[in-house]
């Protein structure tokens, strides 16, 4: 898998045909895994972040630290079994390609698409 969310334009199938495997791979998990609720707590947060630097780099660098933290927040969520090992290594790849405020953006904009996609294979 590779995602990078730093590229400008965002690759042109980053918010569609990528979101959109993801959230196939996300399925396949258990039914106790994955939940909604859960991925959603982590959208939640990353959008509480992303709005706080609103596009700007210097705030970006001064929060990255704790926008690196959610790395651990989705250990805990996996050692509590409460995700699958798919959604940490793309949490993970995706934190990882977020070095930028705009790849912030980048990162909420995949994230809101995969729910999307996630969504409509669970209805």
């Amino acid at each position: 898998m590779t995602i990078n969310l730093a590229t400008f334009p965002p690759d042109a199938q980053l918010f569609n045909d990528e979101a959109e495997a993801v959230a196939k791979r996300l399925d396949q998990a258990a039914a106790t895994l994955n939940k909604p609720t859960q991925i959603r707590r982590f959208y939640d947060e990353l959008v509480g972040w992303q709005e706080r630097i609103n596009g700007d780099d210097e705030k970006f660098r001064q929060y990255e630290a704790f926008i690196k933290m959610l790395n651990a927040k989705v250990a805990y969520a996996k050692g509590r079994r409460l995700v699958d090992d798919e959604f940490v290594a793309w949490f993970r790849l995706c934190i990882k390609t977020t070095t930028s405020a705009r790849a912030l953006d980048h990162f909420r904009l995949h994230f809101e698409a995969v729910l999307g996609f996630l969504k409509a294979l669970r209805a």
